[in-house]
């Protein structure tokens, strides 16, 4: 790892086993992004508790431009975590997804979702249970009383502001979701 690898034990005696654990984890790390700058590994035995056994506790801060990543893995009810080896692999695993994450952040790759549309209600049909949106820009826009949400299909009057999701039903544009705004 070309970047900074520090590695501490608490509450237990240093082990080269859990150490050479500790830096093939980094190297993979290192091998999946380059731009590792810094990497501190702390590795800690809490004393006993009485329910859960003796669970060790792995703590990675690592520093990638723009990202501080940090996993804090206390393992109170993962009792394969009383095997330091397992402990020290899990906190890695947990640290590979973060890294994932803020590549694809800084790739891009994040996925948004897009703002509801908007639309009032044009007119409405109770007995036969649906109606029509008109949006800004004229479009009128099919709904059925079970896409309204929370059963508001009795509350809406044409006039009334909503938010929308659209698909297209057999007969053109239909609103999935129905959300009456808030005045």
């Amino acid at each position: 790892m070309p970047g900074e690898l520090r590695i501490d034990f608490k509450n237990l005696d240093r082990s080269e086993a859990v150490e050479a654990d500790i830096k093939r984890y980094a190297d993979k790390l290192d091998e999946f992004c380059n731009r590792i700058i810094g990497c501190n590994v702390v590795v800690e035995r809490p004393h006993a508790h009485h329910r859960n056994g003796r669970l060790y506790q792995v703590r990675i801060d690592l520093t990638l431009p723009g990202h501080e990543l940090v996993v804090n893995r206390h393992s109170d009810q993962a009792h394969q975590h009383e095997d330091v080896h397992v402990a020290v692999r899990d906190s890695f695993s947990a640290m590979r997804r973060q890294v994932e994450d803020a590549i694809r952040k800084d790739h891009g790759h994040v996925k948004t979702h897009a703002e509801p549309a908007r639309a009032r209600v044009n007119q409405i049909f109770p007995l036969e249970d649906y109606g029509f949106l008109i949006t800004p820009d004229g479009r009128e826009v099919y709904f059925h009383r079970n896409a309204v949400l929370n059963g508001g299909f009795e509350k809406i009057d044409v006039g009334s502001e909503v938010e929308f999701a659209e698909t297209t039903g057999d007969r053109g544009p239909q609103a999935s979701t129905v959300r009456v705004v808030k005045p």
